[in-house]
């Protein structure tokens, strides 16, 4: 009952939003930083991503595709070299899911350098059952501590970077870092795990001038946070697992608490990568 009822909740979360959320069609493929953008000066950061390229190898939908990060033609980390912050009102977001798309991507935190891999179960390629509505992917230089307890939640971290659900007009291509605006975040319980989905929108997206903390996507994008709520509620289902859970009375928290998260996970990055915590199979520069 539970997989029959999952399959019809995601072909009826793919009607619904593809209906009512009809600001996230697909558009053309936009730079993440816009030439011309005079409100966002450019910083060390943005210097630093302007000579940042990929380098993709192996077939899509095998075992083999990889997307590797490379600067000054030397490959490097997406997780690890590639700075959080764009400025000081932004941070870097990569893009491991481009939206309208199934196939499970992540960057692979326990592979040589972190390139975007798909992801395996069981000896297979995984897919979403139904495609996501908006751009997915991480926040560099964060990570979920699994040995750190949430004081109020009483769950431990994913041992992940802090996920992104970017919500623009954009569809982003896959391994593109692009500067984004908080707004703010849900506390998503998965198999007992805190997994954060910080809510956000791209610095150069029409609306981001519009859409400054959560409050101004429940008013102005209406159906978007409960839109993402409910498909990350149950997009396991199909697959027989339990449906995902919320903190927090499933409210979608406000930017300052999305800012805390970010910061709180910065810092435990800091202590993985100094080695005061233990990595265990993560990989990180020796």
């Amino acid at each position: 009952m539970m997989l029959q009822r999952g399959i019809l909740v995601v072909m009826a979360s793919t009607l619904l939003l593809q209906s009512s959320l009809g600001f996230l069609r697909p558009s053309t493929a936009l730079p993440a930083v816009r030439a011309g953008t005079a409100s966002l000066r450019l910083s060390n950061s943005r210097r630093f991503l302007a000579m940042v390229g990929t380098e993709t190898k192996g077939a899509a939908d095998t075992e083999e595709f990889r997307i590797f990060f490379k600067k000054d033609g030397n490959t490097i980390s997406p997780w690890h070299d590639i700075p959080l912050k764009a400025d000081p009102q932004t941070f870097n977001f990569i893009t491991e899911i481009p939206k309208f798309t199934k196939a499970k991507m992540e960057v692979a935190t326990k592979e040589e350098l972190n390139p975007i891999s798909q992801d395996m179960k069981k000896g297979k390629l995984r897919f979403y059952h139904g495609p996501i509505f908006w751009n997915y992917g991480l926040l560099p230089q964060t990570w979920e501590d699994p040995n750190h307890t949430h004081p109020e939640l009483k769950v431990q971290g994913d041992n992940d970077p802090v996920d992104v659900v970017e919500i623009g007009s954009t569809v982003l291509s896959m391994g593109a870092v692009t500067p984004v605006k908080p707004l703010g975040v849900l506390a998503m319980i998965d198999d007992g795990e805190l997994d954060w989905k910080i809510i956000a929108i791209a610095a150069s997206d029409p609306m981001a001038g519009e859409l400054n903390d959560i409050a101004d996507v429940e008013a102005k994008l209406p159906g978007v946070v409960s839109g993402i709520r409910e498909w990350f509620r149950w997009y396991k289902t199909p697959d027989g697992k339990p449906v995902n859970e919320f903190g927090f009375g499933e409210k979608a928290l406000a930017k300052a608490d999305a800012l805390k998260v970010i910061d709180e996970t910065h810092g435990a990055w800091k202590s993985l990568m100094s080695g005061q915590t233990d990595a265990g199979k993560l990989w990180k520069k020796a």
